[in-house]
This record gives structure tokens, C-alpha cells and sequence, in this order.
């Protein structure tokens, strides 16, 4: 199995840091992000990876030189030119990640010990196009899913913007955790162009195919997305 880690953000809510380097590159226990979930796809087998870069690029094609790629086969999906969200950057790196099984997605300032084995079991028995990784928690933006944990809309908890491919009348929120598992025959089936995001894809693609819901409520789970994060992520992931 094959995984794609989405390593090419700005990364603004990590400034001052992302001034000057990659938000991959950001230190957990002296460990960088892009280590930290390197390790964590090999601890469930997953050794071949997909990376894409834009910020700050070459600073982690040369962490990656110096380490051996921490023991994985890591390819790079180049997006120096435009930085293109995580749809269109799923969708550049579509011919790495090309065969006849499903994959993981998942955001490179993201920590957790939700068991992969288990959600990709899901999906695999589930034969649904892509089963996403949610919890019941707090957030801004909220996915909505019906009875079956089927998706069915989105929804700004701020704004409220909403999106609906279903009927979202009964729908329950859950937060999106960052990390998906994904048909291969999803690749076949982006219709958006340029820079887009993958959320909009699943929400496109759920008026007619069954994108599911993983609940891992409960699971340790932090966006490092901002300075203060960082401290509460090294107390939990050495």
C-alpha cells in the first residue's frame, strides 16, 4: 500500500517558523513532522510514499537526502510552480500513486494514534470510495454524515456557509482529522482543474458514490498547526 503525505502548505498558522522553513520541518521532541509521520505510515507497513512540496521545497528534499528518507521510498510530486490545495495536489500526484489498491492520504502537521490497519479494513469492507478519518470534537468546519456515515454535506460553524450532496435534514457533525484512506478508482474520477480542494472532490463525488465516515472519537489526536500546539503535541508523542 501506498501513502501520500500533503507536505506543501504555506503553513501560515505556524508562523513565525513557516517564515523561514517548511511547516513539515516544524520539531516535536526533535523530531521533525515529516519523521514523525514517516515512522507512523511504517509502523502499519506502509513503506513507499508520496510527499509533495512547494514551500520551502528544497529543505525537504534535503532532509530527506540526508536521512535516507527515514527507511521509506519516498517520491516527490513537485508543486515549486503553484501550490495547488490538496484536490489538485492529489491529482498532480495521481500517476505516483497509480495501481490496483487504495492508498492513505494524510496531512504531513498531523499527529495521532488512530490505528490505520483498522480504518483501512473498514474501507476495504465497506467498498466505498474514500472512508475519512472523523471524530466528535470542536472545530470551525464541521463534515456531515447520515445514520451510515455516509457523507452527505459541510458546514461552516462560523460563517454558515453549508454544502449539501445529500439531504443533510438528520445529518450529525463530525471533524475531519486529516487523513483519509482512498479508492484507486478515485483518480479516475476528479472533474476540477488547477488548485482545488479535496474536500470539495468527496463532496462532488458523494451526490452518487458512497465516501464514509470513520469515527475514531476518542483516539489522541492534535493539529500541529500553530506554535502553541507544539507543546502539547511533545508531551504526547516522544
Amino acid at each position: 500500500m501506498k501513502a501520500m503525505l500533503f507536505a506543501a502548505g504555506l503553513g501560515t498558522r505556524l508562523k513565525p517558523f513557516t517564515d523561514n522553513n517548511p511547516k513539515a520541518l516544524a520539531l516535536v521532541n526533535g523530531k521533525t513532522l515529516l519523521e514523525h509521520n514517516i515512522c507512523y505510515l511504517q509502523s502499519f507497513g506502509i513503506t513507499d510514499v508520496v510527499i509533495n512540496v512547494h514551500h520551502f521545497a528544497d529543505m525537504i528534499e534535503e532532509l530527506l537526502a540526508a536521512n535516507s528518507s527515514f527507511g521509506s521510498k519516498v517520491t516527490i510530486s513537485d508543486e515549486r510552480q503553484e501550490v495547488l490545495e490538496t484536490g489538485g495536489g492529489l491529482k498532480k500526484a495521481a500517476p505516483l500513486l497509480s495501481g490496483p489498491d487504495p492508498f492513505i492520504v494524510m496531512n504531513v502537521d498531523i499527529l495521532t494514534n488512530l490505528d490505520l490497519s483498522k480504518i483501512i479494513a473498514a474501507h476495504k469492507a465497506d467498498n466505498a470510495l474514500a472512508t475519512l478519518a472523523v471524530m466528535s470534537r470542536a472545530s470551525s468546519r464541521h463534515l456531515l454524515f447520515d445514520k451510515e456515515m455516509a457523507l452527505c454535506g459541510w458546514t461552516n460553524n462560523t460563517t454558515g456557509e453549508k454544502k449539501e450532496s445529500r439531504d443533510t435534514q438528520h445529518a450529525a457533525p463530525f471533524a475531519f482529522s486529516g487523513i483519509q484512506v482512498v479508492a484507486a478508482s478515485l483518480l479516475n474520477d476528479m472533474p476540477f482543474e488547477g488548485k482545488f480542494s479535496l474536500i470539495d472532490e468527496y463532496l462532488y463525488l458523494a451526490r452518487q458514490h458512497t465516501i464514509r465516515g470513520y469515527d475514531h472519537t476518542g483516539d489522541i489526536f492534535i493539529d500541529v498547526g500553530k506554535p502553541e500546539s507544539i507543546e502539547k503535541a511533545a508531551a504526547l508523542f516522544p
